[in-house]
């Protein structure tokens, strides 16, 4: 497969899962308010800095490596203030009281759960070892193991009729958050270091 092969596959996918992250962000969004769900808005904001992240991924196809790692330390950035936003909303619940909706979040999840699994298998298909690709799989990777966390809170918010399960994991989703983040940084550095040498 040629280089120009590689990149429209590349190309093609990021498309695809931007519009999936996208989509989501809304769905779970909407879902998030309506059911007054930390975790679900977690996810939301996490799926449309995702989709956003993909556009830079996209426009970054076939540019100079600086360009590539510029792009990726854009989106280690994002995914760390994401996390702190998070943060301050779960602070934020926790002080004025929230009363979210275990069903509605453990049904958002489960849909949640299949899309970034097709997008995680769709950017697993692509032989490039580019340090954006690396970055997206590691933008799936995080939500599909964040909506296993939101499933489990939805039952345990229906079980218990508490809300410290939901706010818990809003709290993990953005722990999986700023790991992804270092994560891409330091992909980003090493990608130099290894241009460099």
């Amino acid at each position: 497969m040629t280089k120009d092969d590689s990149d429209r596959r590349q190309g093609r996918t990021l498309l695809v899962v931007l519009a999936l992250n996208a989509g989501l962000a809304v769905a779970l969004g909407i879902g998030g308010v309506s059911a007054d769900s930390s975790a679900l808005l977690a996810n939301a904001v996490d799926n449309g800095s995702d989709a956003a992240v993909y556009l830079f991924s996209y426009l970054a196809i076939g540019r100079a490596g600086s360009w590539k790692r510029g792009v990726a330390r854009l989106s280690g950035l994002m995914l760390l203030i994401f996390a702190a936003g998070v943060l301050l909303d779960a602070l934020r619940r926790f002080l004025t009281g929230t009363e979210p909706v275990g069903p509605t979040m453990m049904a958002l999840a489960v849909v949640a759960a299949v899309i970034n699994l097709v997008c995680l298998m769709l950017i697993r298909r692509q032989p490039s070892g580019d340090v954006n690709m690396k970055a997206a799989e590691t933008f799936s990777f995080n939500d599909f193991a964040s909506n296993g966390g939101i499933l489990v809170a939805g039952g345990l918010v229906l079980w218990l009729g508490q809300a410290w399960p939901d706010l818990v994991v809003g709290v993990l989703v953005a722990a999986i958050a700023i790991k992804g983040g270092l994560d891409i940084l330091r992909d980003a550095a090493r990608d130099k270091a290894g241009e460099t040498t």
